[in-house]
């Protein structure tokens, strides 16, 4: 057998639709909610960790932005999910491509679908895992999945930018590579699209009532009922979970730090003029609801305090444990007269573990920095 060279041939798939025009289709989809959930998730980074030239001008209104915001970004995650599958489905018969480099812009094209393969999947799994609040790994999820999502959008804009020409001819029915394809195979390539629609329709109804209530008698995978919880609101993070203790009411005291310190007791608090809100709690996991608060105005405890107009605010907990202990809020949410350091919810006293004695509530704000068990107050400058 001496001489004889062993030839290694790429498999042969014979299977329909592993082709451009379907791979464009589903991509233009699978690209929309990648748009959305990028968006939506700068929005929620950038309220929850606000640069210092932005901190003192995060908008108070509209009071329901953020709950809309982050539904559309879990929403937009979760129905990205079937499309990727389906997505790579099309496309896995390219990676058997021989030889695997055939000039600088396949090599571009395969560096850039490798970043994007493994960026979107642990974009999308870490995601999910993070709605129903379970992380299996030993990085920090929030600074990991920001910093991933950034090197997916890079990752994709230089996929389109390479794959333009292609994508460009696959665009419609009638685009010139669209009518060069097997005409048989446009009935299947529909119902494949058809399918992809329904399990993306599916995916969406069952999980997005734990935001959009009116869908919440759908819910069937969602991590959270909006309506399972203490005083029929859930919870994230429990009194016993954040180490606070029994909090005994006539022993509670705030303490407001301004030019003019004072302090109040829980009686004191109920003295003052009560304003009831109705606004929504919006979590970063998706879930989200409305509900009635009763309390003082923060702007209230501020001009009390002596607060310039433009003053920020340091909100401080009580809690022991938890990477939101100490929260902050601009301005424009400390002067906003629908900003409450809520007392009562839905007519009733707080639930320890929704924050008794006291907590923030305030429009347009990440359910992670309306502060519970809220024991000072702090005017910045």
């Amino acid at each position: 057998m001496e001489g004889m060279k062993l030839r290694v041939s790429p498999p042969v798939f014979k299977g329909k639709l592993h082709d451009a025009r379907t791979a464009t289709s589903i991509g233009r989809w699978l690209g929309l909610t990648f748009v959305v959930c990028f968006v939506t998730g700068l929005i929620s980074h950038l309220m929850q960790h606000p640069p210092d030239w932005l901190a003192n001008d995060i908008p108070s209104r509209p009071a329901w932005g953020y709950r809309v915001t982050q539904g559309l970004h879990v929403a937009s995650g979760i129905a990205a999910i079937p499309l990727l599958l389906a997505k790579l489905w099309t496309v896995y018969p390219r990676l058997f491509e021989w030889p695997p480099l055939r000039s600088v812009r396949h090599a571009l094209e395969r560096l850039s679908v490798a970043v994007l393969v493994a960026g979107a999947v642990f974009e999308l799994a870490t995601g999910l895992l993070n709605t129903a609040q379970w992380y299996p790994w030993p990085f920090s999820f929030v600074p990991v999945h920001y910093a991933v999502a950034w090197l997916v959008v890079g990752a994709l804009v230089l996929h389109i930018a390479v794959k333009a020409p292609e994508i460009r001819t696959h665009w419609s029915r009638r685009s010139p590579g669209t009518l060069a394809l097997p005409a048989q195979d446009g009935p299947d390539r529909r119902s494949l699209l058809a399918a992809l629609g329904a399990a993306v329709g599916a995916v969406t109804l069952t999980t997005v009532g734990q935001s959009f209530t009116p869908l919440k008698d759908f819910i069937l995978f969602a991590p959270r009922h909006p309506d399972t919880g203490p005083q029929a609101l859930p919870v994230n993070r429990t009194a016993a979970a954040a180490g606070v203790g029994r909090i005994v009411g006539h022993e509670y005291r705030l303490v407001v730090d301004g030019p003019q310190q004072y302090t109040l007791t829980l009686d004191e608090l109920r003295a003052l003029p009560q304003h009831e809100v109705e606004l929504p709690i919006a979590c970063v996991e998706g879930w989200s609801k409305s509900a009635h608060w009763t309390g003082v105005r923060i702007v209230d405890l501020l001009e009390l305090a002596g607060a310039s107009p433009h003053a920020r605010v340091r909100v401080v907990s009580l809690q022991l444990r938890g990477g939101y202990r100490v929260s902050e809020m601009g301005h424009e949410h400390a002067r906003d007269p629908l900003t409450l350091l809520a007392l009562r919810l839905n007519g009733e006293e707080l639930d320890p573990d929704h924050g008794y004695p006291a907590r923030l509530i305030a429009p347009n704000r990440p359910g992670v920095l309306q502060t519970k068990w809220v024991g000072r107050l702090e005017v910045l400058a």
